[in-house]
Order: C-alpha cells, then sequence, then structure tokens
C-alpha cells in the first residue's frame, strides 16, 4: 500500500487530491478537518507531502534587517512599531545603503541565502523606493537573493522594485478576514489583497503568510490558509509567526497558543502549499528545540536566521546550526568550509 493510499483510507475526510495537489479551492470546513484530526494522523500527511517537493533535511536560511524602525502610522495590534502604542522603541530613519550592506554580507558569512529588509511604511514615496532599490541592487551584487516589505505599494513603485532585480515582496494577511478588524483598522484586508496583486503583476515572487496566538479561533486559522492557499498562484514562501507578546500592544497579555496547535499550523500549511517554502518565522524564542523539530517535521523548511527579527530576538546563529545538527539538518546552498 502506498503512503498516499494509507492516509486517504485512514483519513476519509481529506481528500485525496489534497494530499500533495495544488489547489485553489480549499474550504473552510475542508481545513477544519485536517486541523482538528489526530497529531500523527497529520504529521504523517505533512511529511509525506513534505518529501515529494522538497529534501526533508534541507533548510532555507533567510536574515531580515529592520532598515527604517518605528513611528509607523498603521494601528496592527502586535506590533511594537506601531505609533499608536508607547512600547519604548525609538524611531530611527531610513539605513544609509553602507549600513545594509554590511549586514547583508554579515548573513552571508553566517550562511543565510536571502536577505529580507523591513522598513516601517504605511506606504513608501517614491524618493524612498529609490533608495531601496539601491539596496536591493546592492544585495543582489553580493550574490544573495532579496525581498522586502515596505507596505502598500502603487503600480509604478512595483515595477521599478522589479527593475531593480528584487526577488521576493512580503506583506502578510496576519489573520482570516474575518478577525482582520480585531488587529488592524487603519487598512482592510482588500488593501492586503490589492497589494499582492500588484506584487504578482509585476512578476516578483510573493512572501505572504500571517501570525497566530492573535487570540484568534481554529476557524480563524482556517480561514487564513484558506485565503492563502486560494490566491492564484501560491506564495513561494509562507511565513507563520507565533505572536510575540511586547508590552504596551493590546496583544501584550492574550492568553499563549498551545504549542501543538502552532505545530499543526505548519503542517496544514504544508499540505495545503505543498510546493511552498513554508517559514517558521517570528516566536521562535518562545519556542524550545524540540516544538522547532515538531515544526520541521511537520514541513517548515525555512527560517529566519540571526539575533534580531525587526525588532524583536531571535534564537542566534550558533543556537540554530547547533539544532540543526542535532537534527541532521543542512542549510540550503551553504557549506561550513567555504
Amino acid at each position: 500500500m502506498s503512503a498516499q493510499e494509507f492516509v486517504a483510507r485512514k483519513c476519509v475526510t481529506t481528500p485525496l487530491s489534497s494530499l500533495g495537489e495544488e489547489r485553489h479551492d480549499w474550504t473552510v470546513a475542508e481545513v477544519l478537518d485536517l486541523l482538528q484530526q489526530p497529531f500523527s494522523d497529520l504529521m504523517f500527511q505533512a511529511q509525506s507531502v513534505h518529501r515529494r517537493y522538497f529534501d526533508p533535511n534541507e533548510i532555507q536560511v533567510s536574515s531580515l534587517l529592520s532598515i527604517k524602525t518605528g513611528s509607523c502610522s498603521e494601528d496592527c495590534a502586535y506590533c511594537p512599531q506601531s505609533a499608536h502604542y508607547d512600547t519604548g522603541l525609538g524611531r530611527e530613519n531610513l539605513l544609509s545603503i553602507d549600513a545594509v550592506l554590511e549586514a547583508a554580507h554579515r548573513a552571508k558569512e553566517q550562511g543565510a541565502g536571502r536577505f529580507c529588509m523591513g522598513a516601517a511604511w504605511r506606504s513608501p514615496n517614491d524618493h524612498d523606493i529609490e533608495r531601496v532599490c539601491a539596496m536591493v541592487e546592492g544585495v543582489k551584487a553580493l550574490g544573495m537573493e532579496t525581498c522586502v516589505t515596505l507596505g502598500m505599494l502603487t503600480d509604478r513603485q512595483t515595477q521599478r522594485l522589479k527593475e531593480a532585480g528584487l526577488d521576493y515582496y512580503n506583506h502578510n494577511l496576519d489573520t482570516s478576514e474575518t478577525y482582520y478588524s480585531e488587529i488592524i483598522t487603519t487598512r482592510t484586508y482588500q488593501d492586503r489583497l490589492d497589494t499582492l496583486e500588484r506584487v504578482r503583476e509585476a512578476g516578483l515572487n510573493v512572501c505572504c503568510g500571517g501570525i497566530v496566538g492573535m487570540g484568534e479561533d481554529v476557524a480563524d486559522r482556517a480561514g487564513l490558509l484558506v485565503q492563502l492557499a486560494n490566491l492564484p498562484k501560491h506564495p513561494e514562501s509562507v511565513p507563520i509567526n507565533m505572536l510575540v507578546q511586547v508590552e504596551g500592544t493590546p496583544l501584550a497579555t492574550v492568553a499563549k497558543l498551545d504549542p501543538l496547535d502552532f505545530v499543526r499550523t505548519i503542517a496544514v500549511a504544508r499540505v495545503m502549499m505543498p510546493a511552498s517554502r513554508v517559514r517558521l518565522s517570528a516566536g521562535r524564542t518562545e519556542m524550545s528545540d524540540e516544538m522547532q523539530a515538531l515544526c520541521f517535521l511537520a514541513g517548515a523548511n525555512s527560517i529566519f536566521y540571526g539575533e534580531r527579527l525587526l525588532t524583536t530576538d531571535n534564537p542566534i546563529a550558533d543556537s540554530d546550526r547547533r539544532l540543526f545538527g542535532r537534527l541532521g539538518l543542512r542549510m540550503a546552498g551553504f557549506c561550513a568550509d567555504a
């Protein structure tokens, strides 16, 4: 009996077509079935799908730098960079190109293959876009993939980033459309979808995921995954973040998510978007090595690497390498002796 036949027989509520086939017609009911089935069955499905598309022992490593910090006009309830909340975070202007390239060079030496740059803007102006384009060109010259997250873009700005050689644009949906107004009121869900459409039309790869543990219920997590998987094309990168509770933000005291519910979210993302890189993103400082290992088993095959993740702590590179060694994982495209 093949692995697919076994899964189909043991989990009759899960359509066979969903197990490793790219779909764009998922329903919330189907995804709730996936999320709520026995843990061992879900992990088996996710690992089976993962092995059809990826080397299960390889991890893609990215580094993320905040190139403009604080004083954002958006009111995202999770974000210490919002000007609406007093989190003790100071405002910093856009970094110089030299400072960004120095950070990118260090990240490459540590094994990162992709360098991501984030700026706390609602929408950048054209002058800012030109400076970011120069950063993109400089990072590309180092031989690294590039990704930026800058907020909402115009058609012209998106095209300019493409001309500069940008590889990926990050714009997360954060949560389900029904829960979105509980988290953000300064822009709409449709605003986010419109930006993703512009990015696709410009020919850029999409990095798009969400945050779990913000007080949402399991139906909201299912709704987020449905929205992502039912986009016209699956995001090439799907970051799944666990809420980092920052004092001063509205979500600082929200009840913590069950770690196994987070792992389930990773596993279902893998089943639904089989060819995408599923990235274990924010919140890793709160995760034990064992929890991270379960996330990798569930199909996460990308991480952010380094000491900081925009404005919150992230496991240091040496700690990550030790964990990779214990698990027998290799960093994609990195040779320790190089």
